[in-house]
């Protein structure tokens, strides 16, 4: 049995304010071209199908097309829910589909599979959808971890393996230990539900196809994350985009192999001083990538994002990240203030908290005494 493993598709997902939806198209019309090409029987969709649980209409569209796009193939479809996911609203379309496309979202149905045979026999496919700890204190009031419910979770899969027999595939929407996760983007989402799993929770199944993470990784042959389809900030940039293509014999788990899925704009950082940026011929060839500028002047630019996309006009983020910053203060901002002792000092305090630890220098401090100064005279003269 061949099988198509993908996840996090996150539709309605936008990038620094710019709509995603025609380029995840784009994407998702070529992994059903690639399904067609390889010939796969079930296509597995690890979590995170949309990116909020009040997706918009245009969302709802570009799910029903791909779905049934996948269908018309002749591969089965197998779906669940993650942490961005309503599975309320995701599960609802579940009624609505067609024979072959199946949407898992119950909790309480983690236990039974979908069973689908090939020539060795039947193969059973256990969708576990994202597991909240706190809404499932009524089934399992023991559980208050991620862990321990992807925990409890496996142990019902294992539990109907032994009686069923024949090879399986279970599916989980989880932040597993040992994983390389993106700065700034998963662990920002998995606050307040996402803890750490440990690998051994996956044991009993012949593949376990994991969703959350929005980059490829792979914790053991059989245990690995596909990723997002698009580049959803620029911390992913370096990270291909793409599918595994895992095949089973009659033994379980055989291979799996990466499909690079085609990326519709690259997504780069640059660095450096912003005259340089602008400047450095060697940047042309980022003039139709998404562009993230850390420029390194000691003191903010005037309206450094309308200059830079002049050049790029696809630069979405900049940041101002002085490269000779002085080491951080730990006092807050107003307990510098407080320490003032002089109004020279409060503007220095000022100067430090604003220009990321970097006070003024020796003109500066020349300047400032002089309007200081002046202050006095125009006190006393009133």
């Amino acid at each position: 049995m061949r099988i198509l493993h993908t996840s996090d598709w996150h539709i309605g997902r936008t990038f620094h304010g710019h709509s995603t939806l025609d380029a995840l198209r784009g994407v998702l019309e070529e992994l059903t071209a690639q399904v067609r090409e390889h010939e796969v029987d079930v296509v597995v969709v690890a979590g995170d199908v949309f990116d909020s649980a009040a997706p918009a209409a245009g969302c709802y569209a570009l799910l029903s097309d791909t779905l049934r796009g996948l269908a018309d193939t002749g591969a089965c479809v197998i779906v669940t829910s993650g942490n961005h996911d309503s599975a309320a609203r995701l599960g609802f379309q579940a009624g609505l589909l067609r024979e072959g496309i199946h949407v898992l979202t119950d909790p309480a149905a983690v236990g039974t599979p979908i069973t689908i045979a090939d020539a060795d026999g039947p193969v059973h496919f256990y969708g576990i959808p994202y597991l909240e700890p706190a809404l499932l204190r009524h089934l399992w009031p023991e559980a208050r971890s991620q862990a321990a419910v992807i925990d409890r979770a496996m142990g019902l899969v294992r539990d109907d393996l032994a009686v069923r027999g024949g090879r399986s595939v279970a599916i989980a929407h989880c932040f597993a230990a040992g994983v390389e996760p993106t700065p700034h983007l998963e662990r920002d989402i998995q606050q307040g539900g996402l803890d750490v799993v440990p690998l051994s929770a996956f044991a009993g199944v012949d593949y376990m196809a994991l969703g959350h993470i929005h980059g490829r990784q792979q914790l053991a042959p059989a245990v690995r994350y596909a990723g997002a389809p698009l580049h959803y900030s620029f911390g992913e940039g370096e990270k291909p985009r793409g599918s595994w293509l895992v095949d089973l014999d009659a033994d379980g788990f055989a291979d799996a192999r990466w499909l690079e899925l085609p990326v519709p704009r690259r997504v780069v950082t640059l660095r450096g001083p912003l005259a340089d940026v602008l400047a450095d011929p060697a940047h042309e060839q980022h003039a139709d990538a998404w562009v993230c500028v850390e420029y390194t002047d000691t003191l903010p630019e005037r309206d450094p994002m309308r200059r830079l996309q002049e050049r790029f006009p696809f630069c979405a983020k900049v940041v101002h990240a002085p490269s000779d910053a002085a080491p951080g203060d730990a006092r807050t901002y107003v307990d510098r203030v407080r320490a003032a002792r002089s109004d020279a000092e409060l503007v220095e305090a000022f100067l430090v908290h604003v220009r990321e630890g970097v006070g003024a220098d020796e003109r500066e401090r020349e300047l400032l005494a002089d309007v200081l100064d002046e202050r006095i005279r125009v006190e006393a003269m009133a």
